[in-house]
């Protein structure tokens, strides 16, 4: 046992160099005999056995925090889970995950992995992450990770951080951010498949078809009529599954495509990325 005394002074100083609860810094301090540096590593220790600890844990809860650059010509959209929505809610793991996001647009990782090995504030990632679950005893990790780049790139956060959409046009045009706030809401809501018709994959192509030519059969048609029928099906697939094909949410006379056309001539959709809490 460490004969060392403890200031209440020396606990809030570690407290605020490592945001762990009271106690736990107190125990820190006492088990490293007064030495900051190895408190520290206790407290990261601890967050490492939590996460070991929590590996079979679920952590479906969390937050989407989907942002751009300053100019606009980047965007990304990052997943931050938890097990909780009472964490999930906390405004330190909001801004833990804000930071993450930020340190996502300033560095441009490629992946996951990547934007974990960055250091933020003097410190890995990953080694935060580790704190961060055993100073809130749940498991916390970073799941998804997705950029866009383009002219113009918007982004959307939508049902309390449930959601992240990025869309990019293709011209930073008079009207096109708040058309492209329009279309990243359409994304949320109608989680199109692919931008157009010639984006969908053949899999899901060949998918849709066999769906159809079945119903069709069940149906008792003809043979010679399936493949007709099928295409037809596969044409209102494009039209509501596909985002510039989609009707427009706030105006369903016009598609997607008219639209952005209509806002200026041209304008159109070169990518997007949807992003939604554990799915």
């Amino acid at each position: 046992m460490s004969t060392v005394q403890i200031s209440a002074s020396d606990v809030n100083k570690l407290r605020q160099q490592t945001g762990a609860g009271m106690m736990d810094c107190k125990k820190a301090l006492i088990e490293a005999n007064g030495d900051f540096e190895a408190a520290i590593d206790y407290l990261r220790k601890k967050g490492a056995k939590v996460a070991a600890s929590r590996q079979d844990r679920e952590s479906n809860e969390g937050v989407v925090i989907a942002k751009t650059t300053a100019d606009g010509k980047r965007g990304i959209v990052v997943e931050v889970n938890c097990e909780t929505d009472f964490v999930a809610k906390n405004a330190d793991f909001i801004a833990f995950a804000n930071s993450i996001a930020d340190l996502a647009i300033e560095q441009n990782p490629a992946s996951v992995d990547d934007l974990t090995a960055l250091d933020l504030n003097g410190s890995k990632l990953s080694d935060l992450i580790l704190d961060q679950t055993g100073k809130i005893g749940e498991k916390i990790g970073v799941s998804k990770f997705e950029t866009v780049s383009g002219e113009k790139v918007i982004a959307y956060i939508h049902g309390n951080y449930r959601l992240g959409v990025l869309v990019a046009l293709t011209a930073d045009a008079a009207g096109a951010e708040e058309a492209g706030k329009d279309v990243a809401m359409q994304i949320a809501a109608m989680n199109p498949v692919a931008i157009d018709k010639g984006d969908v994959d053949s899999r899901t192509i060949e998918r849709e078809l066999e769906i159809a030519k079945e119903q069709i059969r069940a149906e008792g048609k003809p043979e010679e009529m399936v493949e007709k029928i099928a295409q037809g099906k596969l044409n209102k697939f494009y039209k509501e599954s596909t985002l510039l094909n989609q009707e427009f949410v706030k105006d369903s006379s016009k598609s997607i495509a008219q639209f952005l056309d209509g806002v200026s001539k041209g304008l159109t959709v070169t990518a997007f990325k949807r992003v939604q809490l554990g799915a």
